[in-house]
Formats: C-alpha cells, structure tokens, sequence
C-alpha cells in the first residue's frame, strides 16, 4: 500500500491524543485513604478488572477513529497489482506483451490498449516513477519520459508476433542489475496465454535465478487480462501449392470456445482477383482445401484469405504464396524386394507426374539430397553415425521420415526409439487393425467424411516399437502400436511396424499403403513450399544484409518488420503469418504460473479487458471512513451505561451505605 499524499501521514501523531488526555485525568484526582472506604473497596473489587477493560477498548476505540481519519486523507492507494506492503517506487519496468493474441477487444478496446490505459493512469497516481518499456516484439528496454506518451510509441503498437515471456523476463532483470534503478518493480501486461509465457521452457529456471541474484530483488506483479472472445473466429493457410494449373489451398478455421457455431463468409484473393464462399462451421475447428483455377503460364503469385471482422481483427487474415510446380520427390532406402517395390509404387503411383522416386540401398544412404527430399521411406536397420545425423537436420527442419521395420533384429536407435523383438500370430490366426484415429494423421477420414478401409489390415508378423516420447496414430487388436507419430522440432518421424511383404501382412494393399504415404508426401510437398512462407518476427522474415522489403499484397499498406503480409524480400516472396501458437485458447494457470514464478516476489493481478476497473491502482480512502465510522460507534456503544439487573438493585439498596 502506498499514498497519494504520504506528507499528510504526520497526522498520525494525533491519535496519541486520547491517551495523553486520559493520563492527565488520572493526575487530575488526588487519592485518600479512608478507613471505611475498603468495605466498599473489597465490594467492587471483582468488578474493577472488567471495568478497567472497558475503560481500555474505548479508549483503543477512539485511537484508530483518528488513525484512520489521517489515513484516508492522505488517499492510500492498493490494488491486485501493487498489492499490500509496497511503499515508494523508484522505477517500473514494464514488459509489454505484443502479440497477435493481445488485439482481442472489448467494446472496441483491445486488450493491448486497455492495459496501457490502466499503466498511465497508476503511474500518475504513483507521482511518475521512472519508466522502462521492453515490447514483446523487439525485446529492447527504453525509458519512457511520460507514460502519457505510451499509446503513441511504434513499442506499444499492435503486431503479428508472438512473445516469449521467459526470455523478456530475463532481459528485465538485466537492465536492473545493469543500471541503477533502486527500488524496482517488473509489471507484465500480457493475455496469459500459454504459447507466450511457454510454462515447459527450462529458460525460467534461468529468469528465477536471476532474480534471486540480485541484490534487491524486485518485486513482480502479473496483470493477466482475460480476451473477450464471444465472437472470435480464426483462419490460417496451412499450404498453398500449384497442382497442374489450379491453386490448392489447405486452410483451417477455428472458433473460441464460446463462439456460436455456424456459417461463415471466407474471401480468397488471389493476385487481386477476390472469390467469396459460404463455410458452416459447426465444430470448434474445421479444415478444408479450396481448388482455385489459375490458368497455363502462371508461375507464381500470392494472395490472402479473409472472414469478416470480430472481436479480434489479427487472426481474421492469413496470407500465402506460391512459385511454380515442383515434383514432390521421395527417396526410398531399402534393400530390393516385395516391400520395396510396393514402397516405390505407394509413392510415386504411375500417372503422376508430380511424384518422383529415388531409390538408394541402406550403405548409398548419404547420397540423399535432402533439400529436395519430400519424404524419406526408410526400410532398413535404423541409421547410425553420418546419416543419422544428416537425418536428423532434415528432420529439425521440417523433413518427413516414414520407418518400416527391417527384417532382421538390430539393436539401433534413433532418437530414443528401436525396434523390439520380432512377434508371430498363431498359426492361423491374424493381428487385425482395430483403432485408429480418423481426425489426424495420413488415415485421417477424407475431406467428404469418407472413412479408410484400414479395418481390412491384417498382419502375420509385426515388430514392436521401444520408447521414444510419441503418439499412437493407430493400433491392432492387443493395444500394439500399428502407426506411430514423433515431433522432431518442427519435422515428423512416422514409424509403422509392419512391411508391405504378404509374408508380413496385406499392407501392400492400395486401401491404406497408398493414402498412408501420399498424405504423408503432400505434408512433405508443404514443407518445400514453405521456403515462401514465415512467422512474424522471426529471421526468416527479417531482410538481411543490403536486402530490401516491400509489400505486394493489397490488404493493408503496413510493411513493419512486425506485421503479417506477402513480402518481396531482396529476391524472395514471402508470406509472413502470426505464429500457428497465436491462435492457442490454453491460457497458463495460477498454480502453474507458482511453479515458474517459485521464489519469487510475485503477485497475480487478473481481470478482463474493457471492464470497469481502468486503473491498475484504486484509492481506498472511502474503506478508511468506514472504519473510522466504525470505530466511534464501537466507542459509543461501550460509553452507555447499562441499565441496572433488578435483583442485583435489590440486595444493593440492603447493603449498609458507610457513614458520611
């Protein structure tokens, strides 16, 4: 708690003035002994404590009635932010969250704006300390000369990008032990969401420790502002490639949860030219692809797709763009063979001129092109030395790899997964594919709802998988993993435990072999076009040295390095998106926010966007009169005289008076 006017706290001297009142009237009498006095004396004597009390609570009474008369006119000042306990600030470094996510509104404020509304308001009240800004986006502190110049700062503006709390944190405690900036105090305006505040990342073990290092350790306080989003809608552009002369976009859009399910009109503009289509979204999210006409001769181009505005205007857009048809090429790793020859024909089908294969023998394995590899089929002993390094680059950036198990038992592995031991059905019997999913993953329902055959699998022979940190995509009858799905950073690892040899099973089969590895090479296909799109306020989408950057979409005339767009960038055309974290709903919890914050001096300040407090500290002048009200009645309660017990006024008029 601090005061708007702490000169005024000398008043306190004043609530001595009861006490020293009642020491000079008990100087006022002068005491006689006398005789017959102890007869009455000895009468009361059992009363003359509880008396006394009394006489002690109404005087304590009338002490805090003056207490708290001389706090509420020097107008203290709390709130969930600066909390109890606090004083004078020397300095507030305030950490902004920029992101994509903090445009959610309310009555027209979003949540960025509300909250640096709030930050000017306290810092008045505080009698303008000194003010350090560090933005989610650029990550650089600077000092503000007047938080009334907050909501005209480039810093403060609205971006497409996403924050990364840890790091800032990091970077605040920083300029405190770089710079003298006394009794300190670290505010974070942010949504809370969790792909900005990342609670996994080990970073925050780094931010605790530096806190803990400083000798004065600041005080952290946390405003979490809660996005409205009653009618909040997102669309994304998931790829976008050529496919003979049409455009195939994959998009997905996502509602709130309590967003109300129903249709919704998507504009895609491609190089000018806009279409408009009616879209029912009935689920929280849906995805979809569009196939738009482009005609012979073009190239390349570039567009973006729209919904109408809602309560957050950033994520109604995203852009894409496209260069000329490139051959999704998959490269086979196997020793000749009946599975390796239904692998070469699952992914590169006779007709299909945009698929194209590469086979190499498990030793040729360094002989991978891995820029232009779509999809790696590997079936063979998992890689070892070069190659499993070389594959796991590939894998970091964006690559696919499909793993079949190898014949013979081998005891590599590849990170942190192996192949277990080799399992026989009985002898006229079969492991039979009962679950999978049909919402994700190449065995995924089709656009139209159309299920997989994949009930039809039936397998002799099969090899378990041994740990790694993945994900059952699709299992047989015993619980064992068929189809199983591990991230590599931004590169998926596929492992299926069965091989397209009748020996082993009918995955030869074209009712699962062939969408399982086309759907998988499409997502590789999307990697290659990738080269054409970025996050916002990554490297990727930042010009380097003697580039120049220029916008070429017509949706908005915003070129900052911060803002999502199509973008001729020295001699790359980029589509430059929010991050797909961006439109996360997960926001991070209390008792998680205790873990990443433990030992820290934090508190957590939480309220919604737009609502009625505007201000991060309320005077709570009016809480003191209260009490001071209180106080003087609590006094003249205990002044009345209570009135006499009938029979106790009876045995007193029998009591002998003393003589006079």
């Amino acid at each position: 708690m601090t005061f708007f006017a702490p000169a005024l706290l000398f008043g306190l001297f004043a609530a001595a003035i009861p006490v020293i009142i009642h020491l000079l009237n008990r100087r006022r009498h002068r005491t006689i002994q006398w005789a017959a006095m102890q007869f009455l004396l000895k009468a009361t004597r059992e009363s003359r404590g509880k008396k006394r009390l009394k006489h002690l609570i109404i005087l304590t009474c009338r002490t805090l009635a003056i207490a708290t008369l001389v706090f509420a006119v020097a107008r203290p000042l709390i709130s969930g932010l600066l909390g109890w306990g606090g004083g004078n600030v020397d300095s507030i470094i305030l950490i902004l969250d920029r992101s994509a996510s903090m445009e959610s509104s309310t009555s027209g404020v979003s949540i960025r704006e509300s909250v640096l509304n709030r930050v000017r308001e306290s810092m008045q009240e505080l009698g303008n300390p000194r003010l350090i800004l560090i933005d989610s986006a650029t990550g650089e502190p600077q000092d503000i000369p007047s938080p009334d110049v907050l909501t005209e700062l480039d810093a403060t503006q609205a971006t497409d990008t996403q924050a990364d709390v840890p790091s800032l944190i990091s970077r605040a405690v920083d300029v405190i032990a770089e710079q003298s900036t006394g009794r300190t105090e670290i505010w974070v305006a942010s949504d809370l969401q969790a792909a900005d505040w990342r609670p996994d990342d080990e970073r925050w073990n780094a931010a605790r420790a530096g806190i803990a290092s400083l000798p004065q350790q600041p005080v952290l306080r946390v405003l979490g502002l809660d996005p409205s989003k009653d009618t909040d809608v997102s669309i994304k552009v998931l790829a976008a490639r050529r496919s003979g002369d049409d455009l195939l976009l994959e998009l997905e859009l996502s509602r709130s949860s309590t967003s109300q399910a129903g249709s919704l009109a998507v504009t895609i503009t491609v190089n000018g030219v806009s279409t408009a289509d009616t879209i029912t979204l009935s689920g929280q999210s849906l995805r979809f692809q569009k196939s738009l006409p482009l005609g012979p001769g073009s190239d390349g181009g570039h567009g973006f797709v729209s919904l109408p505005a809602d309560s957050n205007s950033r994520n109604n857009v995203s852009f894409f763009a496209y260069g000329a048809q490139q051959p999704a090429r998959t490269w086979l790793v196997a020793e000749p063979g009946e599975a390796a020859e239904y692998l070469a024909l699952g992914s590169a089908p006779p007709g299909l001129a945009d698929r194209e294969l590469e086979r190499l023998a498990p030793s040729e394995a360094h002989r991978i092109n891995w820029d232009q590899a779509a999809l790696v089929v590997w079936l063979a002993p998992l890689p070892q030395g070069v190659v499993a390094k070389s594959l796991t680059n590939y894998l970091k950036a964006g690559g696919h790899v499909m793993f079949f198990p190898p014949a013979d038992d081998s005891a590599e592995s590849f990170e942190g997964v192996s192949w277990g031991a080799l399992e026989t059905a009985p002898k006229g019997e079969f492991f039979i594919l009962k679950e999978w999913l049909r919402d994700d993953g190449p065995l995924r329902n089709g656009l139209d709802g159309t299920a997989i055959p994949a009930g039809r699998m039936k397998a002799i022979q099969r090899r378990t998988l041994i740990g790694g940190d993945s994900t059952p995509l699709a299992t047989w009858d015993g619980g064992t993993s068929f189809l199983t799905r591990k991230f590599v950073d931004g590169g998926t690892a596929w492992f299926v435990n069965t091989t397209p040899d009748y020996a082993w099973s009918n995955l030869g089969d074209a009712d699962v072999l062939l969408p399982l590895l086309q759907r998988t090479l499409d997502l590789g296909a999307d990697r290659m076009g990738s080269a054409m799109m970025a996050a916002a306020g990554s490297r990727t989408a930042v010009p380097g040295p003697g580039e120049l950057r220029s916008r070429l979409d017509d949706f908005s005339a915003n070129s900052g390095l911060h803002e999502a767009g199509v973008f001729r960038i020295g001699e790359r055309v980029l589509a430059v998106n929010r991050p797909a974290g961006e439109d996360n709903e997960e926001r991070v919890t209390s008792e998680r926010m205790d873990v990443m914050l433990a030992g820290t001096k934090y508190s957590l300040f939480e309220n919604a966007a737009g609502g009625d407090d505007d201000t991060l500290v309320q005077e709570i002048w009016r809480a003191f009169l209260i009490a001071m009200l209180l106080f003087l009645v609590a006094e003249a309660i205990l002044c009345l005289n209570p009135k006499p017990v009938p029979g106790r006024q009876a045995v007193a008029e029998r009591t002998p008076q003393p003589v006079s």
